[in-house]
């Protein structure tokens, strides 16, 4: 009989040692054995992930670097005032013409009437800017001025022009030329 009793105790005391310590520490092995998994394929992915950027870093890397500054300068990725100013004032230096009052605004400053907005983000990759500079000088040097505008990598347009006689004493008159451009840089 104390065989038996003994042997039952045992039995007991293994089906509790089975649920109550081997069952939730074999629970405990899956459960990391699934979080390692999961980190396996995550580092997997992570490997992919830098196969293909090495992939694109080598192929822009093997683009010409004057092409890249061309392309930076033909659609900036950011606006700088100070530098697209600096451009312009070069360019028209260029032709014997110097820029005064400088006035730049974004286009929802520009704006005078009250159009309704949008809620929601804008579908727009890209933004504008609205520069307005006066010019004083011949009408042949402006032309110059403009054609080379029209020929460099930046894009601009020409949104408003106002011309006024400065002064009409010589063979080649000076003229004042109040100019609105609007040029563009990527979000």
């Amino acid at each position: 009989m104390t065989r038996t009793i003994i042997s039952l105790i045992c039995l007991f005391g293994a089906g509790a040692l089975f649920f109550f310590y081997t069952k939730p520490a074999y629970d405990g092995t899956r459960t990391t054995q699934n979080q390692i998994a999961q980190y396996d394929l995550a580092l997997n992915k992570a490997a992919e992930l830098q196969k293909l950027k090495q992939s694109l870093l080598s192929r822009y890397n093997a683009f010409n670097p004057d092409d890249i500054d061309r392309l930076h300068k033909l659609l900036p990725d950011h606006v700088d005032n100070v530098r697209l100013v600096l451009d312009l004032d070069t360019l028209a230096s260029k032709h014997g013409l110097a820029l005064q009052n400088v006035v730049i605004a974004s286009p929802s400053q520009a704006k005078t009437t009250a159009a309704p907005a949008a809620i929601g983000p804008s579908l727009q990759k890209y933004d504008s800017l609205t520069l307005r500079f006066a010019t004083t000088g011949t009408y042949s040097r402006f032309v110059e001025f403009l054609s080379e505008l029209e020929q460099s990598l930046r894009i601009v347009d020409v949104t408003a022009l106002q011309i006024n006689l400065a002064d009409g004493a010589s063979q080649d008159p000076n003229y004042r030329f109040d100019i609105t451009l609007r040029t563009y840089w990527l979000k």
